[in-house]
């Protein structure tokens, strides 16, 4: 998992910078920066998810994990399925997806 991704949460969260909730991310799409999403999703939540994310041209990140995972790197005791930044800085988002890329390439190996 991202170093990057998991200090962006945790910062994110004490600031009260996300969204957090499948129904609440795509109520909020707008607003979003970075939507984070875990591998417990379901196929059509997904889909939905990322056409509107492509509408809004918000970039996706695919949580290497589920749903109970997430929830715990936030610190929470719940599960959480998906999770958008609705305040990053560029640099923050580049960083976060490109170390997402290169974690995907090292897990499909």
């Amino acid at each position: 998992m991202s170093k990057i991704l998991e200090k962006s949460l945790r910062d994110a969260r004490k600031e009260d910078k996300l969204t957090m909730g499948t129904k609440q991310v795509l109520n909020s799409m707008k607003n979003s920066k970075l939507i984070v999403l875990s591998q417990s999703l379901k196929k059509e939540v997904l889909e939905q998810i990322e056409s509107d994310a492509k509408k809004e041209k918000i970039p996706l990140v695919n949580f290497q994990g589920t749903s109970v995972a997430l929830g715990r790197l936030c610190g929470l005791q719940f599960r959480i399925s998906t999770i958008s930044f609705t305040s990053l800085d560029d640099a923050s988002i580049k960083s976060i997806l490109k170390d997402t890329v290169v974690e995907e390439k090292i897990v499909q190996l």
